[in-house]
């Protein structure tokens, strides 16, 4: 007597995507407050995951990644972002960041980085901008930025606050995204010869890439 085989439906395996952040709370809280925006209690809140991490430099992040992404633990669907900021280039040298881009695509992960910092990228919700800045301190000093905030009640800048991520309406987000890419296609444009990498334009900012793979996810 054979006996039959049940047909048990086999369910696919959910794709997660797994981000990892150079700060502790700026990129990850606008990233939350871009989900709380644009899909509130969307079920791909369930497959979008944080990882918490001590790391703090782009081959740091990258190799982290990297791990996880080769571990059995994770199938081979997940997708694995890096988020983090060109900084001064005293403190990462442009070496630094070609490791870490090459590492990062040699194993397919992904990066998002802004030139000079994240906050070139958030000041691109108000204005267009394609002045360099060479640190963050810089770009608080001699930026619009402050006076950007000012114009919409914000006295003080705190970095990750809450305060001006209420601000961010989906509309501003769409005028960032217009704008980076703007801003990206002119600084290529008239970048040197042999220093077209991202971490060599300024500046430069690529966020609006990992929020589009967000929404498609």
């Amino acid at each position: 007597m054979t006996t039959k085989k049940r047909n048990v439906p086999i369910r696919p395996v959910k794709r997660v995507l797994h981000i990892f952040c150079e700060g502790a709370k700026t990129e990850p809280n606008y990233l939350r407050r871009y989900l709380d925006v644009n899909f509130p209690g969307d079920r791909r809140r369930q497959v979008i995951r944080f990882e918490p991490t001590a790391k703090t430099t782009p081959i740091q992040l990258v190799e982290e990644a990297v791990k996880m992404k080769k571990s059995p633990d994770y199938p081979v669907t997940d997708v694995f972002w890096v988020v983090y900021d060109r900084e001064a280039p005293a403190k990462y040298p442009d070496e630094l960041h070609a490791r870490a881009r090459s590492e990062a695509d040699a194993n397919g992960v992904k990066i998002a980085l802004s030139n000079i910092c994240f906050e070139q990228w958030l000041l691109l919700h108000f204005i267009e901008s394609t002045a360099p800045y060479s640190s963050y301190d810089n770009l608080i000093a001699a930026s619009p930025f402050l006076q950007q905030l000012s114009g919409i009640g914000i006295s003080d800048y705190e970095k990750g606050g809450l305060k001006l991520l209420m601000h961010l309406s989906d509309a501003r987000i769409v005028s960032a995204r217009t704008r980076a890419k703007k801003m990206n296609d002119q600084i290529k444009k008239s970048a040197k010869v042999g220093f077209e990498e991202p971490h060599q334009l300024n500046p430069y900012s690529n966020v609006f890439e990992l929020l589009d793979e967000i929404d498609k996810f």
